[in-house]
């Protein structure tokens, strides 16, 4: 398995398995739900190679991996042992805010969907482009096909959100999927033709007049149509999941397998179709008309707002609670201007990362925004955000100026999706509405157009502080200039006193697979750590377990002492200095009782890497059994 030591890492410094309560992926990271935060190794999991940052937001614990995200997911469940990426435990959702607990279960329910729900999209897009351009006519087998292909996920949303919900809820994952199936029945949908005579009319003269056509044991049935709704089936199916835990709970064992689900269905559809639905598609509609009562204000002021703050929302992995509202706009209105204010800023980060690429001398910055402005350019920005613009500051400024203006733009012309399409470039068919091709898309392409070119010119002519690699100070090919030195190699010296050994003899995977980066490891003879450099201490666990120092040239190196301990929370050490500080070679860092500290059951052996390895032709370690403090350890050619 290709990610396999990655997926090991990652699932041991998350807090294990036994840690994680739910796990679901996006388009660009694993979004996992931990029973403690607390137990997880952030600032390792930050500095692991294959990853690239760690976000906290939402009751989630979001590892960002990139475009490979899929295969990354598939070895992290398998290595885990974790079934379709779940666990049935929410124990931890009574520590969570009501915010935080929406946030999760919108992000839960929809990430699953997400690469299916886009690619439909782009098909029904390229679809209603193929029609617009007088390529196909709606009379076309091709057309029809096409159209089936694009149609079917969001038709049968209910039925597939039913699937995701019940997986959330730990509800009977096929009674989510007939409590979705029940509310886009065709015969229902066939009773609301226009031809069909109503026996009444409720709530006449008031915005919620409906025509009844059939009842439930006397008891009217207002039919709506659920195709594509999202919120109907989210409380119907959280309603069910209780109703299930009741059954399940009174019904004998012998029989619970088919009465629980006859009883809770029995209940739950016709509930469903009496009053959860329209209850809820009211509320939706409310709040979809609510929504644009403020857009309508001012469309400009509104799109400024959502276009600028986009990415901010997409970091925090806030971007989802705007979902919901796009899609009850696409079911009632049949178009969505909110989401639309947001598609320039995948193009104004590209322009940013493209003026970058053009400008920076640092040839690992050139090699991390190439492949970062490609899959911008595709919609997929994570890259571009946590690998070039957010670490720099000014130039995630840049773009979210620019996506700002590229909203206003989008807001001013009134520029509507009409469907949820693909991300980037993929996209812009989405805006191709029933009259073809017309100023809605036009507007657009000058929004993006926009984005894009501000925001190369912003970040071209602002300029931002470019670090030079060390190795490319040398004007010519003879030799560094006068006064200069050009390192060619480090040596790290030993932190510790003690035994070497290799990482690949310790139990410890997430070192002795190597992917945490090259080094050793040393079986302390003393109680004392040391500064192996000089330079920065980066990183200070707040258990004080681990520590992470930067060398003057750049070079990350980990001193991990033992394995587990971080259980110990802080217990048996003592750090003599603070994260941030200046520290010099032959420093004392750390203290630690070795005594307690194998009393309470764990063992000493303490890695020590270059976490950076990648950075670096090859990292050397010494052939030496054992080492006093300061020996040479290990080589760092650069």
């Amino acid at each position: 398995m290709k990610y396999e030591d990655l997926a090991k890492s990652i699932i041991s410094n998350v807090g294990g398995k036994e840690n994680v309560n739910s796990l679901t992926h996006c388009v660009t990271r694993l979004r996992f739900k931990l029973k403690d935060e607390g137990k997880a190794n952030t600032d390792f999991l930050k500095n692991m190679d294959g990853v690239v940052t760690v976000i906290q937001s939402g009751g989630q614990y979001q590892v960002v991996i990139g475009n490979h995200v899929p295969e990354v997911y598939a070895a992290v469940t398998s290595v885990a042992g974790i079934s379709d990426g779940s666990v049935e435990d929410n124990s931890s959702n009574e520590k969570m805010s009501m915010f935080s607990r929406f946030i999760d279960i919108i992000s839960s329910v929809f990430a699953p969907t997400l690469g299916v729900l886009a690619a439909t999209g782009m098909i029904k897009g390229f679809n209603a482009l193929f029609e617009a351009l007088g390529w196909l006519t709606k009379t076309d087998g091709t057309y029809q096909i096409l159209n089936a292909v694009g149609d079917c996920l969001f038709y049968f949303f209910p039925i597939f959100l039913g699937y995701t919900a019940a997986k959330k809820f730990n509800m009977n994952i096929f009674i989510g999927m007939a409590i979705g199936a029940s509310l886009v029945y065709p015969s229902f949908t066939g009773l609301m033709d226009a031809s069909n005579t109503p026996l009444y009319t409720l709530f006449t003269g008031t915005i919620f007049e409906s025509n009844v056509y059939i009842t439930f044991l006397g008891i009217p049935v207002i039919l709506m149509g659920y195709s594509s709704t999202v919120i109907p089936i989210l409380i119907s199916t959280y309603v069910g999941s209780k109703l299930e835990g009741f059954f399940k709970r009174v019904t004998p064992s012998v029989v619970r397998t088919f009465l629980v689900p006859f009883f809770t269905l029995l209940i739950i559809v016709p509930l469903s179709l009496i009053v959860i639905g329209p209850i809820s598609t009211w509320a939706g509609t409310l709040l979809g008309q609510g929504l644009l009562w403020v857009y309508n204000l001012s469309s400009v002021v509104a799109g400024i707002l959502i276009g600028g703050f986009w990415q901010v929302f997409v970091i925090f992995g806030l971007h989802w609670g705007l979902v919901p509202i796009a899609l009850n706009n696409l079911a009632v209105l049949k178009y969505d201007p909110i989401l639309a204010a947001t598609f320039g800023a995948s193009f104004a980060q590209i322009g940013v990362v493209l003026a970058i690429l053009l400008k920076t001398k640092n040839q690992k910055l050139k090699s991390i925004s190439i492949p970062a402005f490609i899959s911008g350019i595709f919609g997929v920005t994570e890259p571009a955000i946590y690998g070039v613009t957010l670490p720099k500051k000014k130039p995630f400024i840049i773009s979210c100026i620019a996506a700002a203006v590229g909203g206003g733009i989008i807001g001013g012309l009134g520029v509507k999706g009409y469907i949820i399409g693909g991300l980037g470039i993929f996209g812009i068919p989405s805006y191709i509405g029933p009259n073809g091709i017309d100023m809605n898309l036009w507007g657009v392409i000058i929004a993006i157009i926009v984005s894009f070119v501000l925001g190369f010119l912003m970040m071209y002519f602002a300029g931002f502080k470019d670090d030079e690699e060390t190795d490319n100070k040398s004007s010519n090919n003879n030799g560094p200039t006068k006064g200069e030195t050009l390192v060619t190699q480090e040596t790290i010296s030993s932190p510790i006193k003690g035994e070497v050994k290799a990482l690949s003899e310790i139990t410890d995977e997430a070192f002795s697979s190597g992917a945490m980066g090259k080094g050793v490891a040393i079986e302390p003879s003393e109680g004392k750590v040391y500064s192996p450099v000089d330079g920065v201490l980066t990183s200070l666990f707040s258990s004080g377990h681990a520590i992470g120092v930067t060398s003057n040239n750049g070079v990350d190196i980990l001193i991990h002492v033992g394995k587990d301990t971080v259980k110990l929370k802080g217990k048996h050490f003592t750090a003599k200095v603070a994260q941030g500080d200046t520290v010099k070679k032959g420093q004392l860092l750390m203290e630690f009782d070795m005594a307690a500290i194998k009393e309470a059951g764990y063992t000493l052996t303490t890695p020590v890497i270059v976490s950076n390895t990648a950075n670096y032709l090859d990292v050397i370690e010494t052939d030496k059994k054992t080492v006093d403090l300061q020996d040479d350890l290990l080589t760092v050619v650069i």
